[in-house]
């Protein structure tokens, strides 16, 4: 259920931002999650659809919801790579989805196999734009 407390807090920010640029109704707000983080996409729009009217300057906004592809970064050769395509379990990807820096105990880096590697991309939550009208 944090993808309620996920959206209040996406609300939140879109509302606050608008007041600084000086927006009295919110249009439309670009929302992005990445692929680590746990969230349920359909019910996290839900809760965006659900929660938007507690805040009259957001009441009207459309949410656009995209998802950022997972990255990770290997620390011995630098090579980057995705985390789709790479050859893992039905278990294993869940255990990554749940706890991101699981990873490491399951994958390996295409090139050179090592399992040192960052995520340099696919996680957080955040706002990548808004739109409004003063």
């Amino acid at each position: 259920m944090h993808e309620w407390a996920l959206a209040e807090s996406v609300i939140k920010t879109a509302v606050e931002h608008s007041g600084l640029k000086k927006l009295k109704k919110l249009k439309e707000a670009g929302v992005v999650f990445g692929e680590l983080q746990a969230i349920d996409k359909e019910i996290f729009i839900f809760a965006l659809d659900g929660l938007r009217g507690e805040h009259p300057a957001a009441k009207d906004c459309r949410f656009k919801v995209t998802v950022e592809p997972a990255v990770f970064r290997c620390k011995a050769c630098a090579k980057e790579f995705p985390l789709k395509g790479l050859k893992k379990t039905k278990d294993e990807a869940e255990f990554i989805h749940f706890v991101p820096e699981m990873a490491h105990t399951f994958l390996k880096c295409p090139r050179c196999k090592s399992p040192d590697f960052e995520i340099t991309a696919g996680r957080g939550v955040g706002l990548s734009y808004i739109k409004g009208s003063k």
